[in-house]
C-alpha cells in the first residue's frame, strides 16, 4: 500500500515538472547508460568530455543529484573544483610573454666569443655585442656563455705565437751509411719560419758537442729565448751551459713527441724526401746530401706557412720570363723559376 503511495506521488510530481527538467534528467541518465555501455570495466572511468559534461550538468539544472546513478554528487563537486583551477590558470595567463627570446645566431656568437677569449667575462662580451648591433642585457651573455671547468688559461697555441719569433727546437736522428755504421744528425730549427737554423753530422755525440753546435748556430748574442727540445740525456746534461747562454729550456713531456712537431715534421720530411731513397756512403757523403736537402727545404713551399717557403719567394708572373727546371738531389726533386730570355 505504502509503494502504491510512493509510486502515485512520484507519478503526480511529474505532472508538475517543466519540459526542460525531465529533458535534463532523460540526457543524465542516458549518458551513464552511454559510459557504462562504452566502458565494461567493474569501475566506470570517465573521460575529460564526461567531467565537463557534468560539471556543466550541476550548473544549469538544481536537480542534477537525484539523476546520478553511478558516481556520487561529492565526485563531480571535487571535477567542478578541478575545473575552476584550471581556468583561472588559464585565465591568469599573461597576455604578452617577458623578454623576447635570445636567436640562435647570437646565442652561437656568446658561445664562441666566450670559448676563443677564455680571459674575458659576461661585461666584455656584452660590450662587444653592443658593438656589434646587438640590444641584449649582460644578463642574457651570463646565461649563454661556456661555463669552463678550469680557470681561464690561453691555449698552447696562443702562447706558441706569441713567442714563436723566439723559440728554437732542436732533435736528433741517426741515418745508417753503406757499411751499417750509425751516423748522428743534429738540428735546430726556428719555429717562425721553420728555417734550419744549423745542423750537423757525428759518429759520437756528447753533451759539449751539442752545446758546441748550439754556440755555432747562435754567435755573439743572437741566442732565442726559448729551446724546445725532449728528453734526450746529451740534451738534460747540456742544461747549466745553456741557462749560462741565457737560454730558457721547454723539456718536452716524455713520450710525447707531437710536442716538438716542427722539428719532427722537419725529420719526417727529411726521410721521405731524401734519404728512403739514397744510401749513405760516409759521414762527408751524409754533410754533402743534408746540406743540398737542407736549400731544396727552404725553397719548397709549406702549409703550415700558407703555401709560402721558409724563405720567403715572390711570386713571378708570366712577364718575368720562361719557367726554367733544375734538378735536386739528382733529379729527385726539381726546383721552378722563372727566368728572363
Amino acid at each position: 500500500m505504502l509503494s502504491t503511495l510512493t509510486e502515485l506521488i512520484h507519478i503526480i510530481t511529474g505532472l508538475f515538472r517543466s519540459s526542460a527538467a525531465l529533458q535534463l534528467e532523460i540526457l543524465a541518465l542516458r549518458h551513464q547508460i552511454n559510459i557504462l555501455q562504452r566502458q565494461k570495466p567493474k569501475r566506470p572511468t570517465f573521460s575529460r568530455r564526461d567531467k565537463l559534461f557534468w560539471v556543466w550538468l550541476s550548473r544549469r539544472w538544481s536537480g542534477w543529484k537525484s539523476a546520478l546513478v553511478i558516481i556520487k554528487p561529492a565526485t563531480v563537486v571535487k571535477w567542478h573544483k578541478q575545473g575552476f583551477k584550471l581556468y583561472w590558470k588559464w585565465k591568469s595567463q599573461p597576455k604578452r610573454p617577458g623578454r623576447p627570446r635570445i636567436p640562435k645566431e647570437v646565442r652561437d656568437l656568446i658561445r664562441k666569443m666566450s670559448r676563443e677569449n677564455p680571459l674575458w667575462g659576461a661585461p666584455r662580451i656584452h660590450g662587444e655585442l653592443l658593438k656589434l648591433g646587438y640590444d641584449i642585457g649582460e644578463t642574457s651573455v651570463s646565461k649563454y656563455m661556456l661555463k669552463p671547468d678550469k680557470p681561464p688559461s690561453q691555449t698552447w697555441r696562443t702562447f706558441l705565437d706569441n713567442h714563436v719569433n723566439q723559440i728554437v727546437a732542436m732533435d736528433f736522428f741517426t741515418i745508417p751509411t753503406i757499411f751499417f755504421k750509425v751516423l748522428h744528425v743534429l738540428i735546430l730549427i726556428d719555429h717562425d719560419r721553420r728555417r734550419i737554423i744549423h745542423f750537423n753530422v757525428t759518429t759520437n755525440p756528447t753533451s759539449a758537442w751539442v752545446v758546441q753546435q748550439i754556440c755555432e748556430a747562435f754567435p755573439w748574442d743572437s741566442a732565442p729565448r726559448f729551446l724546445l727540445h725532449d728528453r734526450d740525456p746529451l740534451f738534460m746534461a747540456s742544461q747549466h751551459s745553456l741557462k749560462a747562454m741565457g737560454i730558457e729550456t721547454l723539456i718536452t713531456a716524455p713520450g710525447s713527441p707531437w710536442q716538438n712537431a716542427i722539428a719532427e715534421r722537419m725529420i719526417g720530411s727529411c726521410r721521405r724526401e731524401c734519404f728512403d731513397h739514397i744510401i749513405v756512403l760516409n759521414e762527408e757523403h751524409l754533410r754533402q746530401r743534408l746540406g743540398e736537402y737542407v736549400d731544396y727545404y727552404h725553397q719548397r713551399t709549406h702549409l703550415g706557412l700558407a703555401k709560402d717557403s721558409p724563405v720567403h719567394r715572390p711570386i713571378q708572373h708570366k712577364e718575368s720570363g720562361d719557367v726554367i727546371v733544375f734538378p735536386v738531389l739528382g733529379g729527385l726533386h726539381h726546383r721552378y723559376e722563372r727566368i728572363a730570355a
